[in-house]
């Protein structure tokens, strides 16, 4: 990719656009996962425009960076940006979740360039990005990983057994970020099942931690410079964030997780964010 964009409030308006797209998608095909997809967007964004190093044209290109969304229900946000990268035409993301579509309701690498891999078992893509990571640095490609978790998906023991591994192998190259929005599909994470002290743990685990607001798009960059600065061990960003975010009428409501929008709500929402 040509450039990397560190202006503030284009990465905001980039933000703004990505949501528009997220809601539109979602309406048209009637169903998918709206909370999760617009409070993880202001992190996604800012990796992707601001950090990663990647080549639409290229897709394949040895030395990228790998984003790997590992709550792979937030599909519509990793394709919005895919699609605004270059990756393929803004038309085909009308085709969300329709037959025959790459555009599925989880990612799937084989259907998608751009798409590291396919993911939708929550609990599985620090593995495969601590493998990544591992396999970059046996490799001496200056690459790193970027892993987007939901803060419902770190109740799966698995991420803790990828947690240890990451640390034990100085897995420097990998940053991960906790999309912390306090809610999953059942309610509320700490009521489903409790994971704070976030920071405490992640840092028994060995890990470098960061915690910020995740819609401070700000924050979010400095936190990313940290992260790639931090030598000898991996870094975890905690995401401070509301699900829905972005249309009042869909934030912190447990029950937009996977709920599309209906066309009168959509409406609504492209109005507040200013889009008529």
């Amino acid at each position: 990719m040509v450039g990397k964009i560190t202006d503030i409030k284009t990465l905001e308006n980039i933000a703004r656009q990505i949501r528009i797209h997220i809601l539109r998608m979602l309406t048209e095909a009637g169903s998918g996962h709206t909370g999760g997809s617009l409070s993880a967007t202001d992190v996604a964004v800012a990796i992707y425009f601001s950090k990663m190093r990647f080549d639409p044209q290229n897709p394949k290109w040895r030395e990228r960076d790998r984003f790997i969304l590992s709550k792979g229900h937030a599909a519509p946000l990793l394709y919005a940006i895919l699609a605004k990268a270059g990756y393929f035409q803004m038309e085909m993301l009308s085709t969300l979740r329709k037959i025959n579509s790459p555009l599925q309701g989880h990612p799937c690498s084989e259907s998608l360039l751009g798409v590291e891999i396919s993911t939708g078992s929550l609990g599985q893509g620090l593995s495969v990005a601590n493998g990544i990571a591992l396999g970059l640095k046996l490799d001496v490609i200056p690459a790193r990983v970027y892993c987007l978790l939901g803060d419902g998906e770190i109740q799966e023991g698995q991420i803790w057994e990828a947690a240890m591994t990451a640390a034990h192998y100085k897995l420097d190259n990998i940053c991960a970020v906790v999309d912390n929005n306090g809610l999953q599909i059942d309610g509320p994470v700490e009521e489903v099942m409790r994971v704070a002290p976030l920071h405490e743990k992640w840092t028994a685990f060995g890990w470098h931690v960061i915690e910020i607001d995740g819609h401070n798009m700000r924050e979010i960059l400095v936190a990313l410079d940290e992260a790639e600065n931090t030598k000898g061990k991996p870094t975890v960003i905690i995401a401070h964030t509301i699900k829905g975010k972005g249309v009042s009428f869909f934030e912190g409501k447990v029950e937009y997780h996977g709920i599309a929008p209906t066309q009168e709500e959509l409406e609504k929402a492209l109005k507040e964010l200013g889009n008529e």
